[in-house]
């Protein structure tokens, strides 16, 4: 894990703490993905990553890698999905936010797991799948 001085367990957080850590890792890797498309206003590469960095967006791209997830994987996104939520945002359906929640537990899971070959394949799957429709 990148940023941690001490290995932190995933198994012993529950969906929504894994989906907390998750956002922001998939924030760090879409603004990562949008600095390499070169140096540009700031309010230009803004508009790029919250284009890609939103519920709707995210409950897409869960469901266009879904099919590469193996058994725990899919589990992990599932419950995740399934978690408890209170709120969802404006401009996503409730089921959209429940995808992306459970996408963010998933990278959130890997993330903490220090899983990073794994949790690289699956964003930039995500990522160029997303890219591609």
């Amino acid at each position: 894990m990148l940023f941690s001085e001490q290995h932190l367990d995933p198994r012993e957080y529950n969906p929504l703490a894994l989906a907390y850590i998750g956002d922001t890792v998939f924030d760090l890797f879409v603004r990562t993905r949008v600095l390499e498309k070169g140096n540009r206003h700031v309010t230009d590469m803004h508009a790029d990553s919250v284009r890609l960095v939103n519920a709707v967006a995210q409950a897409k791209m869960a469901a266009l890698v879904e099919d590469m997830l193996d058994g725990e994987e899919l589990r992990i996104l599932k419950w995740g999905r399934n978690a408890r939520v209170n709120t969802h945002p404006k401009g996503a359906t409730i089921a959209e936010y429940h995808m992306a929640t459970g996408f963010e537990t998933l990278i959130g899971f890997l993330y903490l797991n220090g899983s990073e070959r794994r949790l690289c394949e699956i964003l930039g799957a995500a990522y160029a799948k997303f890219k591609e429709e």
